[in-house]
């Protein structure tokens, strides 16, 4: 199953590449993750960030729950892809000048969808975009 959406942030492609390529902000945008400890090559292919989940818990995963994140993919302010090892995931998020201070910003979601993630892997891009569209907001009205 596969899941995608696109949205038009209020950033400049540069902008919105420097929240993508710091994997510490990964947590500010993506649902469901409340930390990120990357290695040492940071955002680069083959890199593997542990990731902690939120506070809630669910049918198959405790509170606080750690697991893998692998960057496979890094086209410098054009695309990223990760594989996120529990979840089953594969996401790919591109983006592309939409103007001057606009970026348009795809996010992509792959992969088998488990029960206890029923429907809401399908509202994961819209989600993430969402939440990477306020934070570009926020950033436009500092």
């Amino acid at each position: 199953m596969r899941a995608r959406a696109s949205r038009e942030l209020v950033a400049s492609r540069q902008e919105v590449w420097g929240f993508l390529a710091e994997p510490r902000h990964l947590s500010d945008w993506w649902p469901g993750i409340a930390a990120v400890r990357p290695d040492q090559r940071g955002l680069a292919p083959g890199a593997r960030w542990e990731i902690v989940g939120g506070a809630d818990p669910s049918l198959f995963r405790r509170p606080h729950a750690t697991s893998l994140l692998i960057v496979k993919r890094v086209e410098p302010y054009e695309l990223v892809a990760w594989h996120l090892a529990a979840q089953r995931l594969d996401v790919e998020v591109r983006i592309a000048a939409a103007g001057p201070d606009r970026t348009l910003a795809t996010v992509a979601v792959e992969g088998r969808w488990r029960p206890e993630a029923f429907g809401r892997p399908r509202a994961l891009p819209r989600e993430a975009l969402s939440r990477l569209h306020a934070l570009c907001q926020t950033a436009a009205s500092l």
